[in-house]
């Protein structure tokens, strides 16, 4: 059936002045942050307004491809699923989905996904995106906390659901799993043509995030109907994605970075989203997709690139156009390597599941390595004194901060029934990251690391990150956290925790080789002074280092006295 596509709206139009502006002066970062203006919206609905007047544009353009581990691959047009997510919204309808309602999504990279985040914005319900990893225990704290009366999830996952709520409407995707399930196959019979019951404002709820939890209990982010779906403006520009583009980036469904590179941005540009569902991990089979399917935009975080080093790099034939990384900082050692084989550099960017990407290296524009970049189009990032509050001017560090004095459309709209915790992050006038960074005189802004992982060490700041990227350089290192170790003549001494890379087998030699690539490349504040093997690091669900439970394990240890697996610097000097 062919899709009868909507009309734009002045919100679309603006919208999309708004991105023009972005995409004909890519490579001009000095002309786009003097006039980028975001759009002034009252009313605004992403899948009525933006998604469905592209797919009247370009209806045959794929919207969503998926590759799964066969290598097989199923596309989606922009016109099939408006079309599709119009007959989603009209059976999530039929079930009570209301305006404001919210639902907990917790779903694969599969189709379903696109067509239910749409089918829910059509509506005007909340999508509360939920990772598939969570526990029985979490996702009912999860479903509690958000009020949350309806789900949906694979049968597969359907026993993690035993300690939900009563009166909580589960919906399965796949075949019914028991009694108290409606099937998502039910949809299919569902009219295909939705009529909202009326415009939907611009400030209300579109979705809601569980933050990761690397250093506490996750916070709801509550997102707007324009902080995000407009707010990836500037994501959208940082990634450097255009019309036409096939846009791979790799992210677990649940998690902010997902909505950023497989939602918002590329859908903004018009472009293709290119999933590649692998069940195994394999950099040589992800060049062979890359190349067959010509990703023309690709982002990754740290740990893949971190495993892409590790293969022969030559075996992507026609590299991306656009490298970027995100989720945590990237060592320079890896872009190094990336650059030399692709004669290209993964350009780092920075944000928050509370903001879109407000710090980023923009295409065309000068690489400083290690550096996240500049400020994006539209926001205005300052950095504190964590001490005193006050305001670092030129060059120097601080904590990374918006101006909220200045119109910030990315931001959230605030932490979701707690008033205080959006108190605090919003103090004096300032929305407070939590992050550390230093800023040079050109304005380009590199992590220093979370405030609570920065220590002090006989009164020398230490930054974990830095550590971090000097270790990354020996090439026993495939992945490493440095924690502080209670000392009691220094206060603490820098411990790393280390994953050996393939080939190499943890003992007294291959400490002896990191410990003297310390002397090589660190200052002598800095020398790691422990050392201890793990085959893996402690990781939340979106895949980012604990370092608070390393924290703790190593206070233990150190309170405990036990030197068991442990290698020290005094031994080796």
């Amino acid at each position: 059936m062919s899709y009868l596509p909507r009309a734009a709206t002045p919100a679309t139009e603006a919208v999309r002045s708004a991105r023009d502006l972005l995409l004909h002066n890519v490579y001009d970062y000095e002309k786009v942050t003097r006039e980028f203006r975001w759009p002034e919206l009252a009313e605004f609905n992403f899948a009525l307004e933006w998604f469905d007047v592209v797919a009247g544009e370009h209806p045959d353009r794929a919207a969503l491809t998926i590759v799964d581990a066969n290598l097989t691959a199923t596309s989606w047009s922009y016109a099939e699923l408006a079309r599709r997510s119009d007959q989603v919204a009209c059976w999530l309808s039929s079930l009570g989905v209301r305006r404001g309602d919210s639902m907990i999504v917790m779903l694969n990279n599969t189709v379903e996904l696109w067509e239910v985040l749409l089918g829910l914005l059509k509506v005007g319900a909340v999508a509360i995106p939920t990772s598939t990893l969570v526990s029985d225990v979490d996702l009912a704290w999860r479903i509690e906390t958000a009020d949350a009366r309806f789900a949906i999830a694979p049968t597969s996952l359907a026993d993690r659901f035993h300690l939900v709520r009563p009166g909580t409407t589960l919906v399965c995707v796949g075949e019914q799993p028991s009694a108290g399930w409606t099937s998502y196959s039910d949809s299919h019979a569902a009219s295909d043509t939705f009529v909202p019951d009326g415009p939907t404002p611009a400030d209300s709820t579109s979705l809601l995030y569980f933050t990761s939890g690397t250093t506490a209990r996750p916070k709801l982010v509550c997102h707007t109907q324009v902080s995000y779906p407009v707010g990836h403006l500037s994501t959208m520009f940082w990634l450097g994605v255009r019309p036409g583009d096939v846009h791979l980036n790799i992210s677990s469904p649940g998690w902010g970075k997902h909505a950023w590179s497989n939602f918002f941005s590329p859908f903004l540009a018009q472009a293709t989203v290119f999933i590649f569902n692998y069940e195994r991990f394999s950099a040589e089979t992800l060049m062979k997709v890359m190349d067959s399917h010509e990703v023309s935009s690709f982002c990754a975080p740290p740990t893949v690139w971190r495993m892409l080093i590790q293969a022969d790099l030559s075996r992507l034939s026609r590299p991306p156009r656009e490298l970027v990384g995100a989720g945590e900082a990237l060592n320079p050692e890896v872009i190094n390597k990336v650059r030399a084989a692709w004669n290209n550099t993964i350009r780092d960017g920075y944000g928050q599941t509370e903001m879109t990407c407000c710090l980023g290296n923009s295409p065309g524009q000068p690489v400083r390595i290690g550096a996240m970049g500049r400020p994006m189009p539209g926001y205005a990032v300052v950095l504190k004194d964590p001490a005193t509050d006050a305001l670092i001017e030129g060059a120097g560090e601080g904590e990374i901060c918006l101006d909220l004095s200045v119109r910030h459309l990315g931001l959230m709209g605030g932490y979701a029934g707690a008033d205080d915790l959006t108190a605090e992050a919003w103090r004096g006038g300032y929305h407070h990251t939590g992050d550390i960074g230093t800023r040079d005189a050109d304005g380009y802004i590199t992590y220093v690391g979370r405030a609570d992982d920065v220590f002090k060490a006989s009164d020398y700041k230490i930054s974990p990150f830095e550590l971090e990227s000097a270790l990354m350089l020996h090439e026993a290192v495939a992945e490493c956290a440095i924690v502080p170790s209670p000392d009691g003549l220094r206060g603490a001494v820098p411990k790393a925790y280390i994953c050996l890379a393939s080939g190499y087998q943890p003992g007294r030699e291959a400490a002896a080789a990191i410990f003297e690539h310390c002397r090589e490349h660190l200052n002598a504040y800095q020398y790691v002074r422990v050392i201890e093997f793990v085959d893996q690091l402690p990781k939340t669900v979106s895949s980012k280092i604990r370092r608070v439970e390393l924290r703790n394990l190593e206070a233990e240890r150190v309170a405990a006295g036990s030197d068991e697996g442990q290698y020290f610097y005094r031994d080796f000097r």
